[in-house]
Parts: structure tokens; C-alpha cells; sequence
């Protein structure tokens, strides 16, 4: 019966018109290019994303940090032994994304030449001579307890240099100090370093070293390796605090 339907349906529509046919067959190539085009947008989409990835996790790999030893590790923390480093340090203030940019800035002016190298002299005591020196990059960026009035935002510097050596920031904000040999807790995490998320991080390390009886001589920091560009899952962020 069905059969009998179309066959008559079809001899009331008549004979398909060589226009009708070019038209289709227009159609048909429109689309199969339409195809084409998107397969091939996919694949570039796919191969950009890729080398995003790869670019973002080869520039952290290749930078520096500082020096530490594993001594224990727990479920979801770890207690490190850090060597002494160098840090170029800003105090800021404001909420925290607003005062971990206004850091940043300060301490990458420093770091990128806005500076005044030390050089020794024959015979004479250390003078400053108007030459500026870019610092290389380092991570990663430590910032102090989000919840503070007061944030102190700061940038460990290469081990090549001495308090003696490096180049003397020409911004007041900016200070040197030497961070001596200390041992911490840390726990890491992945995604964006919200200052919601810090705080949960931070609560959850905290009452973990609170129950197993570990004496905490600070509040905690959190560490930033990663450019701000960085996807979420390819970043690593880090909740330390220094212990007994």
C-alpha cells in the first residue's frame, strides 16, 4: 500500500527538471565543502590548543624554583626542607586578585630592568653605576594570607645571586631579603587560584597539621607557578606553611 502511494505521488509531481538536478547537485557540493572546511577548522582548533598546552607546560618546566628536599609524604600533603633563597618582596594592599596584580607589576618592573646594578671598583668600596640588569624569571610567586588587610606578594630570585650581587630595585616598594632554611607543609592543587578555593585549601591543610599535631610557626602562603594564561588543569598552585 505504502508503495502504491509513492509511486503515485511521484508520477503527480512529473519529471525531475535538469535544473532541479543541477540545482541539487550544487547543493550537495556546497555542503561536502562545508564539511571539508569545518574538518579541517577542527583539527587546526585541536593542534593550536595542543601547542598551547605544551608551550605553557615547557615554560614552567624550564624555570627555576627554589631548592627543597621531600622529607615526608601524606595523603594530601607533603613536608619539604627548603634551602635558603632570595626573594624580591612588596607589600600591597586591597582585595586579592587586585593586590596580587598590583605585586606582580611592581616586582616585574624590578625583574625586567627597573633597577640600578651594583659594580666593584679597583680600590674603592662598591659604588652604583646607572645601568639597569633584567633578572631571569623564577617561580614561583608567593603571596601571603589572603584574608590580611595587608598582602605581601614576592618573586624568589635566581640562586646566582647574593643580596650582594643583584641589582638594587629604584622602586621604594620593592625590598630584598634573604628567606633562610626552613622546613614546611604543603598541599597542591590544580585550577584557577581563586581566593575562595585558597581559603578551602587552606582550612583543609590546616585542620590536617592541627590533627596531627604538626606546630605551624605561620600563617599560610599560597604559590603560583604558572602564566596567567595558563589552562586550568596544566596549573599548579601550591598552600605552604612553615612548621616545627
Amino acid at each position: 500500500m505504502g508503495l502504491q502511494k509513492y509511486r503515485q505521488a511521484k508520477r503527480e509531481a512529473g519529471p525531475v527538471g535538469l535544473s532541479e538536478i543541477r540545482q541539487q547537485i550544487h547543493l550537495g557540493v556546497y555542503f561536502c565543502g562545508t564539511l571539508k572546511i569545518m574538518y579541517y577548522a577542527t583539527i587546526a582548533v585541536v593542534v593550536l590548543l595542543g601547542l598551547w598546552v605544551l608551550g605553557s607546560y615547557l615554560a614552567v618546566r624550564n624555570l627555576e624554583e627554589p631548592s627543597f628536599t621531600i622529607i615526608e609524604e601524606h595523603g594530601g600533603y607533603e613536608i619539604r626542607q627548603y634551602d635558603s633563597y632570595i626573594v624580591a618582596e612588596t607589600t600591597v594592599t586591597g582585595s586579592f586578585d587586585a593586590a596580587l596584580q598590583a605585586g606582580f607589576r611592581n616586582i616585574a618592573d624590578y625583574i625586567f630592568g627597573n633597577n640600578t646594578t651594583k659594580t666593584s671598583i679597583a680600590m674603592t668600596a662598591p659604588v652604583l653605576e646607572q645601568k639597569s640588569e633584567k633578572i631571569a624569571m623564577t617561580v614561583p610567586v608567593i603571596a601571603s594570607d589572603p584574608t590580611a588587610a595587608e598582602r605581601t606578594v614576592a618573586f624568589v630570585l635566581p640562586s646566582k645571586y647574593t643580596l650582594e650581587t643583584l641589582p638594587i630595585p629604584n622602586n621604594e616598594a620593592v625590598k630584598l631579603r634573604e628567606v633562610p632554611a626552613y622546613k614546611a607543609a604543603v598541599s597542591r592543587f590544580t585550577g584557577y587560584a581563586t581566593e575562595k578555593r585558597i581559603a578551602t585549601k587552606k582550612e583543609a591543610l590546616v585542620a590536617t597539621l592541627t590533627e596531627a599535631s604538626i606546630t605551624m610557626l605561620d600563617t599560610p602562603q599560597v604559590a603560583q607557578y604558572n602564566p596567567p594564561l595558563s589552562f586550568p588543569f596544566t596549573r599548579r598552585n601550591e598552600i605552604m606553611v612553615v612548621i616545627e
